[in-house]
């Protein structure tokens, strides 16, 4: 089993590019099943799920050619409509399969999807969607079986804006016969980036980004090249670490707009930032200030994947800061693990009240999902001594060669499996 080691106390600094978006790259990978000829995807991150993804693709019976960065995907000759359930457990975003090969195939089975344990995720409004628009669904023994001779286009209206969702009946409504509307959609950029890759390939989507989106039924896609665009959390991610370590980096291949609401807490949090096209550098001079408030909600709000490094942030601040998780209930299961590495958090159901300590110290530690993962890297590069961030196979689902990553920042991190770490005593 491995583990990161992290020895902390060093300053980051020096420049970083960042790689493509995880959640914009998984729908767009499975969109690509709708197309004629071979798609080719650039900057898809080299990252467990998207490996998955391109498992699952290859049982269906797609050509999937990896060339670094770039995948070569052509599903022409797809042979399978059924996601083998071993494959559908390993990652929740396979579910974004339901919809495309609806869409092309008019059948499609499935099981329940897994991923982090960060709260209910329910794939109601998925399956509410796809009947709106004709598919009849039988939920039997732990699989959902779709099907339908055509799909229609139908006016669909999400009780919540579910990024999920929107992707799959965006991607569904392509094939389906007349118009399409969706009201209440989500709003994030990854969804905008799956609606230009679609209608790069001749697709009619509008207004995706936006909380109303519209899509006219066409009858046949052809593959293109695309590029997926910068991910935005690991951007912020990099941004709060910068800050943490009282650092000092610039970050290439990001975009601004995506993280307006991130910056902003930042800043408050004394942070210098600087932008300069896609090139965003981050500086911090002594300890961070306390952050008034920070609520999670939906795009284009404070994400809640950021929640937990920056309560990391916030574990150091000068001062007591106060973090509302309004998104997921089960995103604190971080809280234990910077207290044990001496953070003052105190939680009243889904809400953290921080009193920042002037240093924390290694400990051993545990991932309990993607993101908390990410925040106790960030806990153990700030800390005196040396921390052990055990389950990093969490983190591996989100940060391409996450040691590489940070060490390229002057970090000093070390993946190592269990028995170097029995050697030196932990």
């Amino acid at each position: 089993m491995e583990c990161l080691a992290i020895e902390g106390g060093h300053r980051l600094t020096g420049t970083l590019r960042i790689h493509g978006a995880k959640n914009a790259a998984l729908p767009i990978l499975a969109a690509s099943v709708m197309a004629h000829g071979e798609s080719t995807i650039q900057d898809v991150p080299d990252l467990q799920d998207i490996r998955v993804m391109t498992t699952i693709l290859r049982q269906l019976g797609a050509k999937v050619k990896a060339e670094g960065a770039t995948l070569r995907i052509d599903a022409t000759l797809l042979q399978s409509t059924e996601v083998p359930e071993y494959l559908m457990r390993q990652m929740r975003s396979s579910i974004f399969l339901m919809g495309p090969i609806l869409a092309r195939f008019g059948h499609v089975r499935v099981s329940k999807p897994g991923g982090c344990t960060i709260g209910s995720r329910p794939i109601d409004l998925h399956l509410k969607g796809l009947q709106a628009l004709g598919a009849t669904i039988e939920e039997k023994h732990g699989y959902i079986d779709c099907r339908a001779a055509r799909l229609r286009g139908a006016k669909i209206h999400l009780d919540i804006p579910s990024v999920g969702a929107t992707e799959n009946l965006i991607m569904a409504a392509v094939f389906a016969e007349g118009t399409t509307v969706i009201e209440n959609a989500a709003r994030e950029p990854e969804i905008a980036d799956l609606a230009h890759y679609l209608n790069a390939m001749g697709a009619n989507v509008q207004g995706a980004g936006e909380d109303r989106v519209i899509i006219e039924g066409v009858d046949r896609l052809e593959a293109v090249e695309y590029r997926v665009i910068p991910d935005r959390i690991v951007t912020g991610t990099m941004m709060v670490a910068a800050a943490v370590t009282q650092g000092d980096i610039t970050l290439h291949n990001t975009n601004e707009a995506h993280l307006g609401v991130v910056i902003n807490k930042l800043r408050e949090a004394g942070a210098e930032i600087t932008v300069q096209g896609d090139a965003m550098r981050v500086k911090m001079e002594g300890r961070p200030k306390p952050i008034d408030s920070i609520k999670t909600t939906y795009y284009p709000g404070f994400p809640t994947d950021l929640q937990s490094p920056f309560m990391t942030l916030m574990s150091v601040a000068s001062g007591t800061s106060l973090v509302t998780e309004s998104v997921f209930e089960g995103r604190f299961q971080h809280v234990s693990e910077l207290r044990r590495m001496g953070a003052k958090i105190k939680v009243d159901l889904r809400t953290a009240i921080m009193e920042g300590v002037a240093e924390l110290t290694g400990a051993v530690v545990e991932a309990s999902d993607l993101r908390a993962g990410a925040a106790l890297i960030l806990a153990g590069l700030a800390a005196n001594g040396t921390t052990y961030v055990e389950n990093v196979h969490h983190i591996d689902r989100g940060y391409e060669k996450v040691e590489e990553m940070f060490g390229q920042l002057g970090a000093k991190i070390w993946r190592i499996d269990r028995d170097q770490r029995a050697v030196a005593g932990k």
